[in-house]
């Protein structure tokens, strides 16, 4: 299973403050969608306003990028820019 790792005080308010979870995904979309089953609301603020990186590399768009096993996917606040 994935190791999800929180650091979003956005994402936060979701899990209650958990801040590590698994999750059985092959996928960042499939990892999503499993986290909004979980936190409803979850999955539309990842979308909107989460970044994500998978065993230490940020992804810009990551909904089809695969997942193994022992993966780590971290969710940090995106950062925007001009």
């Amino acid at each position: 299973m994935a190791q999800v790792v929180a650091v979003s005080s956005d994402v936060l308010a979701f899990t209650g403050g958990e801040t590590r979870f698994e999750v059985a995904a092959d996928t960042v979309r499939r990892l999503i969608l499993a986290l909004d089953e979980r936190f409803p609301g979850l999955g539309d603020l990842i979308e909107r306003r989460v970044a994500i990186a998978i065993d230490g590399e940020i992804h810009r768009n990551a909904w089809g990028a695969a997942l193994r096993p022992d993966s780590e996917v971290v969710l940090i606040d995106r950062i925007g820019g001009g």
